[in-house]
């Protein structure tokens, strides 16, 4: 069962504006050249959207930024002026200005600092807010293929840990970036407005900083993204095994399970380790470029001041902005390295916001018919999983089911039974064929609508780490709670809900581990009943249980298969005797239809089966 949210439409748009255009559906995007600078940071720019939804914080945060270097880089103009003009008593009126506006300019700075720390602050988390909802609502929007192949633990680990990597550089790093380009600028055109000369020397000692700089950073990058892979394989590794816990201990491999996981576990610490090296490296290589080329240029700068070319005060205005700008660099290079690190982890997140869904609605999809009837076609089907595909799950198939009939499907695993179910929820699209659900195409039709007029019962019941209430409450989310206790009744489930600790608002365990197997089928058939669906999907909805709670729960969906067409997966024959239609299924094709007695006394596949089971029940 699927339900529409208005936060996947809404999100839509930014999830567009951050994918290219793949080569072919369901791709995931070729990684970029790595030539060029640009292409390196590039999953980092396709952030752009996510930062433009919020102008207003960003032009406040951008303008507290430029006024706080600006407040800065006003410092070296009033050291200037007081050395030049001396400590002697006659100027001490005027050294007096120059100190209460050093305390004005703090006063500003201070203001500014902290109005640009609230704004990168917000910005960073709102950003990541946001990023995580679109990814989670694009997450939503994929099928099964999808998930065949991607593990859920991975996609946890991108959707957690590689957001909190983004979060960092869409506030503080980005504003730090931006602060310490604005204080290198403008600190070299006031170095080279107190000296050329000396700027000149500084200019050529530049390219030697910022060369081994670019270079260190795309090896930053490939290592970070190296160190998150090896982190979501830890964590897929993990999420796996806690989620089936009870086989671990019950094969008692918890110390070899604790062993694999520590292996994985190292292998993100060595990636990790590996990146905070180069990026040790390349901060260690840029302050000693850098601070060497100041030396060298302050050498020749106390030369110019014995010489008389240029007074103290200037040099010591030209020695601070020198300062800034080595400040500048290096705290570049120290940014450079979290961009790069940040901009592997945005790719990550780029990579599954660039997967098409292979199953989407139509542009301009067609109507369902209102009032809903719930009669269903399959014309001449045919297909085969991408996973086996010289293996048809289905071949030449076809069936019509009128509205308000039960129609049982049987045969042996692998016959194609589930197969058909996956199709009328499309999940899959078939190789050939159509099928139609009140004569509109599936593949023409919206997914939400077409998938509200399907409820689906099936064999492993998902169970939700909340109350029983919003258990329910997931067939229809907008219910009411006395609406969610008649369908409890009506499904067989409200005695035994009542007698738990908090009744109705009891907290399950995570998959249900707290109920037992009939209990969470009637919690399956309540909400089914809650969602009140024309077409009803029952998939060995009683397979796993004992007698009596078969009873109990073959009598809730005889009150939920009324007035509905039913199609019913069932290996235990006793289930099916009293549909409208029995098709017996072998390797993808009906080989057998009828009602049971007819099946019973021709004597084929079913009337093998039926005497196999019904043999063995009689002689228990």
């Amino acid at each position: 069962m699927t339900a529409s949210h208005p936060s996947v439409e809404k999100n839509a748009s930014n999830v567009v504006s951050l994918v290219p255009p793949p080569e072919a559906s369901g791709s995931e995007a070729s990684p970029a050249p790595r030539g060029s600078r640009l292409e390196a940071i590039r999953p980092l720019i396709r952030l752009k959207p996510y930062l433009m939804k919020h102008k207003g914080m960003l032009v406040f945060g951008l303008a507290a930024l430029v006024l706080s270097a600006g407040a800065m880089l006003s410092v070296p103009l009033a050291v200037r002026r007081m050395i030049d003009h001396g400590f002697s008593a006659e100027n001490a009126g005027f050294i007096d200005q120059y100190f209460a506006m050093m305390i004005v300019i703090g006063a500003v700075l201070a203001a500014s600092i902290a109005a640009r720390f609230y704004c990168v602050s917000w910005l960073g988390e709102r950003v990541v807010a946001d990023l995580r909802q679109d990814v989670f609502a694009h997450l939503t929007r994929l099928g099964p293929a999808f998930f065949e192949k991607t593990h859920s633990g991975e996609v946890m680990s991108r959707l957690t840990a590689d957001t909190t990597q983004i979060k960092a550089v869409a506030g503080h790093t980005i504003s730090q970036a931006l602060r310490n380009l604005i204080m290198l600028i403008g600190a070299f055109v006031l170095m080279f407005i107190t000296s050329p000369n000396l700027s000149g020397l500084t200019l050529i000692a530049i390219p030697v900083i910022v060369l081994p700089l670019m270079a260190y950073g795309q090896a930053v990058k490939n290592l970070s993204r190296k160190a998150q892979d090896s982190l979501a394989e830890a964590s897929a590794y993990a999420a796996e095994n806690l989620t089936a816990v009870r086989t671990m201990q019950s094969f008692a491999h918890e110390t070899a399970v604790a062993d694999r996981f520590d292996d994985a576990v190292q292998r993100s610490f060595d990636a990790a380790r590996d990146r905070m090296k180069a990026r040790a490296g390349l901060t260690a290589l840029t302050v000693f470029l850098t601070v060497s080329s100041i030396v060298a240029v302050l050498w020749y700068g106390a030369s110019a001041v014995i010489s008389g070319s240029m007074t103290g005060g200037e040099l010591s205005q030209f020695i601070i902005y020198a300062l800034f700008v080595a400040g500048a660099l290096g705290e570049l290079a120290e940014v450079w390295g979290e961009i790069s690190q940040a901009s592997g982890a945005a790719e990550r997140l780029t990579e599954i916001l660039a997967v098409v869904p292979e199953i989407r609605s139509p542009e301009h999809p067609t109507p369902m018919p209102e009032p809903a009837l719930g009669a269903i076609d399959f014309d001449q089907i045919t297909f085969a999983y991408a996973s086996r595909p010289d293996i048809s799950a289905l071949r030449d198939f076809t069936l019509h089911v009128k509205p308000g009939e039960t129609v049982a499907l049987v045969g042996p695993s692998g016959a194609g039974k589930t197969t058909i179910f996956n199709l009328l929820l499309r999940f899959y699209d078939p190789t050939s064929g159509r099928v139609r659900v009140d004569g509109v195409d599936v593949a023409a039709a919206d997914l939400d609508q077409l998938r509200r007029r399907i409820s689906l019962v099936p064999q492993d019941v998902a169970i939700f780490a909340d109350t029983v209430l919003e258990n329910i409450r997931y067939g229809s989310p907008q219910a009411s709670e006395d609406d969610v206790r008649k369908a409890a009744v009506a499904a067989q489930a409200d005695a035994f809900i009542r007698a738990l600790p908090d009744g109705y608002g009891q907290r399950l365990g995570e998959r249900g581990v707290t109920l037992s197997g009939g209990q969470r089928q009637r919690l399956a058939i309540a909400r089914a009943i809650l969602k009140n669906a024309p077409i009803l999907l029952l998939d060995e909805a009683t397979s796993a249980l004992d007698a009596e709670n078969e009873r109990a729960v073959q009598q809730a969906l005889e009150v939920v298969m009324r007035d509905r067409t039913t199609l019913v997966i069932a290996h235990r024959l006793a289930t099916v005797q009293k549909a409208d239609r029995i098709l017996v299924m072998e390797e993808g094709r009906v080989v057998e239809s009828g009602t049971h007695a007819e099946l019973v006394t021709k004597g084929g596949l079913y009337g093998r089966l039926a005497a196999l089971q019904f043999g063995k029940e009689a002689a228990e």
